[in-house]
């Protein structure tokens, strides 16, 4: 494969959890003067920008302030390119739909839950597949025809072509995608021309507050800049453990795969969602940010994929009663709320409701820190867990596995279970054994009725819901809770105000830990 030119992308690969260098870049915080009205004094010196030509600026108490973005649009567009795939995808086409082209992403997909809760209460879309075209947006990263865009945006793609901002257009193959972070690399085949203008990834972290431009291809309209600024660092939009910029330019359908940048024409971020009722742009859009960029592109460039580690539980955050509950002097660390059968960590005496609370002697904030800290690792290395079981801490030396396919992770629903009622009326709840309700399994307890003046029902527990474990002990009647209450009302010596009960509680795929409070009187 030919070189990467951009010395940027060339950085080494290893290791992924570096610590960054500060920067502090210049703030922007005022407008251009006509948008509110000022008059600037002619003895106010003006900066100068290293854009293609001299880009003028205004020097204000807090940074500086561009008059014009015209000569940094002139810099980067000629890199960003419209993405035309052919080929199966899946979108919604159903012209009753609120939202006419609104990705229509498997379940497996890391973003399918972020998109899919603009669907609510709209026509289903047509179950076929069918043969159409999509539009995206995308951008050089060096002059030999390396293209960064979005996984959804290329995904199924049978012929991806690349379109230049002069009207070109040429022929480009799928490298790798990775759906955790949405992210694709594409390379332009065509032999037609041999160098490409591009643009470089920031090396800097913007500032909450910074000037952004948005550059893409909005419904198919051609090259689009839109401006405005960062609004927020570390957003969650709940497409696995990585943060997102979250920036307020008008970013619009076929946005996706575009670039942000900053105002040294610089990338900050690659546009991939939007956060909307409508469809349309709200002010509120979300960017993966350019150092999580890189990584991930070195890693395609290298075979295609990225490889993650992996440790083969399911984990959620600790709140302050499950920290009381466990011993916990303050709600820190991941809770495993389950093990996977076959997984890296079932090799282990690692089981539900151990909190890890350190990964290689660093501190674990939340669920989302420990997933961060080890997908940074590559598979079959070493790793030394810090773990917490209900007050006793100790290390567990393990090798990671490599990161499955969401596919390989999905497991089929449990059935709605029937109402067969045991009243168990300290929790507020009424009980009956898994094993005696259809679909339910054979494993734990199922919540058939909560009391809504309990507990149970401000923590969220429903009918349906199944209890395997109750203060550390596994259950499958009614009689094995009532024993795991005793126990916790023991371990609480004597002090009923301080009585939780720490309980796993399954919902449909998902198992999580609750610690409830048991009804005085």
């Amino acid at each position: 494969m030919t070189p990467d030119t951009n010395p940027a992308a060339n950085e080494s690969k290893r290791p992924r959890n570096s610590a960054r260098r500060p920067v502090i870049l210049a703030a922007a915080a005022l407008v251009a003067a006509g948008a509110i009205g000022l008059s600037f004094n002619p003895s106010v010196p003006f900066a100068v920008a290293e854009t293609a030509q001299t880009q003028q600026t205004i020097e204000t108490p807090y940074g500086r302030a561009p008059l014009s973005f015209a000569d940094l649009v002139e810099k980067v567009k000629p890199a960003v390119v419209s993405i035309n795939v052919k080929g199966e995808v899946k979108t919604a086409s159903n012209d009753d739909s609120p939202i006419p082209g609104l990705p229509n992403l498997p379940e497996d997909n890391p973003l399918h839950d972020f998109f899919n809760q603009f669907r609510k209460g709209m026509p289903k879309p047509p179950a076929n597949r069918t043969p159409s075209l999509a539009q995206g947006s995308g951008f050089f990263i060096s002059e030999d025809g390396f293209v960064v865009t979005n996984n959804h945006v290329v995904e199924d793609a049978e012929d991806i072509t690349v379109t230049m901002e002069d009207g070109e257009k040429y022929s480009a193959k799928l490298i790798g995608s990775d759906p955790r972070t949405d992210l694709a690399l594409v390379k332009v085949t065509d032999k037609t021309k041999t160098k490409f203008p591009f643009v470089n990834m920031s090396d800097k972290r913007p500032r909450v507050g910074d000037w952004v431009l948005a550059v893409g291809n909005p419904f198919g309209l051609g090259g689009t800049v839109t401006a405005g600024i960062i609004s927020a660092h570390n957003r969650d939009i709940g497409s696995g453990p990585y943060d997102y910029l979250q920036i307020d330019a008008a970013v619009n359908r076929g946005n996706s795969g575009g670039p942000s940048f900053d105002l040294d024409g610089n990338v900050v971020g690659v546009n991939t969602a939007i956060f909307s009722p409508s469809g349309g742009n709200v002010g509120i859009a979300f960017a993966v940010p350019a150092a999580l960029v890189k990584q991930v592109v070195e890693d395609l460039k290298d075979d295609g994929s990225v490889d993650r580690g992996w440790l083969g539980v399911v984990i959620q955050n600790v709140n302050d009663d499950i920290a009381d509950s466990v011993g916990l002097a303050e709600p820190k660390g991941a809770m495993i709320t389950k093990v996977t059968e076959d997984g890296p960590a079932s090799k282990e005496d690692i089981k539900a409701g151990d909190v890890i609370v350190e990964v290689n002697g660093n501190e674990v904030k939340d669920s989302r820190d420990l997933a961060r800290k080890i997908a940074d690792l590559e598979p079959d290395s070493e790793v030394k867990l810090a773990i917490v079981r209900y007050g006793d801490k100790r290390e567990v030396d393990m090798t990671l596995g490599s990161f499955p396919s969401a596919k390989k992770l999905a497991s089929l629903r449990n059935e709605e279970p029937e109402d067969q009622s045991e009243p168990m009326d300290k929790l507020g709840l009424s009980l009956a054994p898994a094993s005696k309700i259809p679909g339910a399994g054979e494993e734990g307890v199922v919540i058939t009725e909560v009391d809504s003046d309990s507990d149970a029902a401000d923590k969220g527990l429903k009918p349906g819901d199944i209890i395997l474990q109750v203060a550390g002990v596994d259950v499958s009647t009614p009689s094995d809770v009532a024993k795991g209450l005793a126990r916790a009302s023991e371990a609480a010596k004597g002090d009923k105000e301080k009585v939780k009960v720490l309980m796993q509680v399954k919902t449909g795929d998902q198992t999580r830990f609750v610690a409830l409070s048991q009804k005085k009187g």
